[in-house]
């Protein structure tokens, strides 16, 4: 129903196709104020209705003006029940959005030379490509660095909002770097493609978590924080998008109602186990499908979900992953 825009502007749906399965979409319009990066990042955006009107205060153009400023394609009229029903069914796919009189399989001789997503580093072409600060909001407590793999703007807002002046830094930026600027905490952030193809990351998170720097990852972030530890990613049949997937908390025994957008997984075991990784803990699960959604380091000051708890503009249920990123800060500075 809302959020369209947020997912317009999404680095990690850098190469895709997004479907949209509200079916109207559009009716609200759009404005700078919720962008998540400056420009829409899809390649293709995917509807039942396009709304013709758009009606709110906060509006400032409507969504197929702001598509077609920056030349993104968008089709309407679609069954999108049935196509999600498909991809559910067949799993993801490569595509294409072509004119009614396109030649079928010149078309598809085009899609089958799109690369598939396994292996793929998008990340790094979506990082930024020097690094920014984000000031803190009041007085500065902490100094945290970003890792950008595709960073949304709300994550490094939140951390503001907390005290902390966050230091956005690109995806090549070297681990003598990072230890070189001697934070309080490492931010890892969320980014499109396969985790397995961004090994950047490693080297730096073992290396900061090892000087007992606080690291909170989301999402990619997840993703790279657990195979720096040993554990071992997979790609899901049609991946978990949406701002309703149910997420046990196994140590506070609640259910955390969470936004996702990922098409990898961390790969879970027996128990509260992550294999490969002794040193990880499993802390949140999908009820859905029983994946792996979050995990803590059984000794060092590291947490990470595969969910998003900074989601604009919901739900908001996750949220206390800041605060508890914060605590540990806390703890390590009374430390």
């Amino acid at each position: 129903m809302t959020g369209y825009q947020e997912v317009l502007t999404d680095p990690s749906y850098t190469g895709q196709l997004v479907t949209m399965t509200y079916p109207l979409i559009g009716n609200y319009g759009v404005n700078a104020e919720d962008c998540e990066s400056p420009v829409p990042q899809v390649s293709g955006f995917v509807v039942r209705e396009a709304s013709r009107v758009q009606s709110n205060w906060r509006s400032e153009g409507g969504l197929d003006d702001y598509l077609r400023e920056h030349g993104i394609t968008g089709i309407s009229e679609i069954d999108t029940r049935a196509l999600t029903r498909h991809i559910r069914s067949e799993g993801a796919m490569r595509g294409a959005i072509a004119p009614a009189d396109t030649d079928s399989d010149r078309l598809l001789s085009q899609i089958l030379d799109q690369p598939k997503m396994e292996g793929l580093d998008l990340a790094c072409g979506v990082s930024t490509g020097t690094p920014y600060e984000v000031p803190a909001v009041g007085e500065e407590r902490f100094h945290v660095l970003a890792y950008d793999f595709g960073v949304k703007a709300h994550s490094p807002k939140l951390l503001a909002e907390r005290g902390c002046r966050v230091t956005v830094l690109p995806a090549e930026t070297t681990v003598e770097e990072i230890l070189a600027a001697k934070p309080d905490g490492l931010f890892v952030s969320n980014g499109p493609g396969d985790p397995a193809a961004v090994e950047a990351a490693e080297e730096a998170i073992l290396a900061l978590a090892d000087a007992d720097v606080p690291i909170f990852g989301i999402c990619l972030g997840h993703q790279l924080i657990c195979r720096a530890f040993g554990a071992r990613t997979f790609k899901l049949p049609f991946g978990h998008h949406g701002g309703n997937h149910p997420v046990r908390n196994l140590d506070r025994e609640t259910v955390e109602i969470t936004s996702q957008n990922h098409g990898f997984a961390v790969e879970s075991g027996d128990g509260n186990d992550i294999p490969g990784a002794p040193g990880l803990r499993l802390t949140h699960v999908n009820l859905y499908d029983g994946t792996a959604e979050g995990v803590r380091h059984r000794d060092l000051p590291v947490i990470s979900v595969q969910y998003h708890p900074e989601a604009a503009p919901g739900p908001h249920d996750s949220r206390y992953l800041f605060d508890e990123f914060i605590a540990l800060m806390e703890e390590r500075a009374g430390g």
